[in-house]
């Protein structure tokens, strides 16, 4: 029996319990090595095996992106916070040829037949005639006179040019005299060759679809050689049925995005607030890519759109994309976000500019259809109109015949066609005689010189005598006017008066006024305008014609070369009756940020010159005008209102037929406290006495009054 105590017994025990610990602590690190190991097979099974297939696809196609991306346009609002333009999402159809593979070709020609099928219309910049015989749309297809940076001339290439002289194409190569200058089918042949659209060797021509596919491709060959690194937007804009077709067809790489387009609140004020489109590549991309603007950019194109772009327009952002074998955004990073444009609040009252393009509708309606000298019925004739306050900010600018912002793109073909010429912005384009309207001009002009006095009689014997020749006649003749002051000539419109005052003026004074009151002058509003003319020996040498002092005759009542916008004379009139301020034109009150919580620019402006106009001789013209408003003519119109007027219509010549006349009518209100002051014309018109029932109804609507215009009765037909 062995002893528990003998040394030796313990030593063989606790040595027998070591080895026991030793394999357990073996057993269990192999344990723990196998279970290391077996995750580590289950891993790599399911990366190698399982998932194998995608993960190398995936690492084949995940390349990072970096593109811009366009902010949200900013609203437009009338001066009482109406909406007159504001965003809606749309869709957008993009293209990613990484996705398509070898199927490219295959895909985009059925895109195209589902675009044709649709009526949707694409992107496509290639400047080649859409048909046979093939022809350049530009006159410099493949490099344009441009300027370096020190200001000097430069030869640059065009977009088309820099592709086609790139050495993997040579479709343009100088060291070639073949390729040298390639015709516009020569290229196009090339270019699909290269595209393998075509097969040359085979004796295969381009033709329309040809074509069409070409100029998808060319877009999206300037991005993939880095010659436009912006998106390439096929189009825009699409909707349900055609998205559905798409997805039908599973089109690899035509994806669907959303986007904002521009949503028309009024049918009105077209010509004012214009309209957006894509950036021209030929025209406009040097300028915006200056602005580091996205080259599928939306940008202003006319209007309001076009004058507050920049403020509009806000920040394009950028991100860092990650896209999938199938083209799809699977990780996206903002390196710098958009920001959103800020909203434009303009001077425009919707309501006045409503009943101001009623009114001109329902005038030009009433006109009888006019024939022509060879019997055949004469276009549409136009009109216009001007309303300004006291300080140059347009409440209300309209021109007949206008057309609808919501179907501009649809109807522009015809629009463009349309004799009448709806498109033309008749209040800051056209360019008329001001007639009779002009003679307040003269009156300050021959008053401050001291060439008149306000209580002066002048006498209209119905001819003015004063030259042998020439004789000109008062419109009145063969009555007269016997003996007038200038209140007196103002309210009868009697030409031998001013014949007389602007005689004793002088033609180099009374351009000089007329330039300080504007006229002939640029308004400064933020739309496209005529500067137009002011009549003088200056101008007459301009047109080639002669100029005799008899011609200041003429000039002094608004006619010879006097050439005036609508807008020009309703800010005129407002310069006058506010004592002499003169004041730029303007469309803009104010901008707000996005989401309108605070003002970020205000328009304020002081006066572009003052005219220093006596007090006396300004209460002698007023009274003038006040007391045509009050002639049975007019006071028909205007004693119904709740304000008094003052007023001056006009006549103007348009040639030596005397039938062949405008008609142009000019007011302020209230008489005592000028608020606002508007100008009307109407080509081929009658006496501008014809417009006074329209003006009447632009002031009711401004202060408030409303009620219907009755038709227009006979007119006075001695009123000028």
């Amino acid at each position: 029996m062995n002893n528990p105590f003998d040394p030796g017994h313990i030593q063989e025990e606790k040595a027998e319990r070591e080895a026991r610990r030793l394999k357990l602590r073996t057993n269990l690190l192999i344990a723990l090595f196998c279970a290391a190991l077996a995750g580590f097979v289950a891993v790599l099974y399911q990366t190698q095996i399982v998932r194998g297939s995608d993960y190398r696809a995936n690492s084949a196609v995940r390349i990072p992106q970096t593109e811009q991306v366009n902010s949200v346009r900013g609203e437009i609002v009338d001066t009482c916070g109406r909406m007159l333009v504001t965003n809606e999402v749309s869709y957008n159809v993009e293209l990613d040829t990484s996705a398509m593979g070898s199927e490219r070709n295959g895909i985009l020609r059925r895109l195209l037949e589902i675009c044709r099928e649709e009526g949707v219309e694409w992107a496509d910049s290639l400047p080649i005639s859409k048909t046979a015989p093939w022809t350049f749309t530009t006159d410099t297809p493949y490099s344009y006179q441009g300027e370096n940076g020190d200001g000097e001339p430069e030869e640059k290439a065009t977009s088309l040019g820099s592709l086609a002289a790139l050495p993997q194409y040579k479709w343009l190569d100088k060291s070639d005299p073949q390729k040298e200058n390639p015709s516009a089918g020569e290229l196009l042949s090339s270019m699909c060759a290269s595209f393998r659209l075509i097969d040359v060797k085979k004796g295969e021509v381009p033709g329309a679809t040809e074509r069409e596919l070409a100029g998808v491709l060319y877009e999206l060959y300037l991005r993939s050689n880095s010659i436009n690194n912006n998106t390439y937007v096929f189009a825009r804009g699409v909707d349900i049925t055609f998205i559905s077709k798409v997805k039908e067809n599973a089109l690899a790489g035509v994806r669907i995005e959303t986007a904002t387009t521009r949503r028309y609140g009024t049918s009105y004020a077209a010509h004012v607030l214009g309209y957006t489109g894509a950036i021209d590549p030929g025209s406009e991309w040097e300028h915006y890519q200056e602005l580091d603007y996205p080259m599928n950019a939306t940008v202003g194109k006319e209007g309001v759109e076009l004058a507050f772009e920049e403020q509009l327009h806000g920040t394009s952002g950028t991100r860092r994309i990650v896209k999938d074998q199938d083209g799809n955004v699977i990780s996206q990073e903002w390196s710098k976000e958009p920001e959103p444009g800020d909203n434009a609040v303009l001077t425009l009252d919707m309501a006045l500019q409503a009943t101001t393009e009623d009114l001109l509708a329902q005038y030009a309606a009433r006109q009888e259809v006019k024939v022509g000298e060879d019997g055949e019925p004469e276009p549409a004739k136009g009109m216009a109109a001007a309303v300004v306050d006291m300080s140059g900010g347009v409440l209300a600018l309209a021109s007949y015949p206008t057309y609808d912002l919501s179907t501009f793109r649809e109807n522009y073909s015809e629009l463009l066609a349309d004799k009448s010429e709806p498109l033309n912005n008749r209040a800051t384009m056209g360019r008329y005689a001001p007639g009779s309207t002009f003679k307040m001009l003269t009156a300050v002009a021959a008053l401050s010189e001291k060439k008149i006095t306000p209580r002066e009689r002048i006498e209209c014997t119905g001819t003015y005598t004063f030259y042998t020749t020439p004789q000109p006649h008062c419109w009145i003749w063969p009555g007269r006017h016997n003996w007038e002051n200038v209140t007196d000539a103002i309210k009868d419109s009697c030409n031998c008066f001013f014949f007389e005052a602007g005689r004793r003026t002088g033609i180099a004074k009374l351009r000089e006024y007329a330039q300080q009151f504007g006229l002939g002058e640029y308004t400064g509003i933020e739309l496209a305008e005529e500067k137009g003319w002011v009549a003088g020996p200056e101008t007459s040498e301009h047109f080639d014609l002669p100029w005799f002092d008899g011609n200041t005759l003429n000039a002094s009542i608004g006619q010879d070369n006097n050439m005036f916008t609508p807008l020009q004379l309703a800010n005129y009139v407002a310069t006058l009756v506010n004592g002499g301020n003169h004041y730029a034109c303007h469309l803009l009150k104010e901008f707000k940020s996005s989401d309108y919580s605070r003002v970020t620019q205000t328009y304020d402006a002081a006066p572009l010159n003052t005219i220093d106009i006596d007090p006396a001789h300004l209460a002698a013209i007023k009274q003038g005008m006040y007391d045509l408003s009050k002639t049975y003519t007019m006071a028909r119109w205007f004693d119904s209102l709740p304000v008094e007027v003052g007023c001056k219509t006009g006549t103007a010549e348009t040639s030596a037929k005397a039938a062949s006349t405008n008609a142009v009518f000019v007011c302020f209100a209230p008489y005592d406290d000028p608020q606002i002051a508007l100008c009307l014309v109407a080509e081929g018109g009658d006496a501008g006495g014809s417009l006074a029932e329209l003006a009447a109804g632009i002031l009711a609507q401004y202060f408030s009054t409303g009620g219907s215009l009755s038709a227009v009765a006979g007119e006075n037909t001695l009123l000028r």
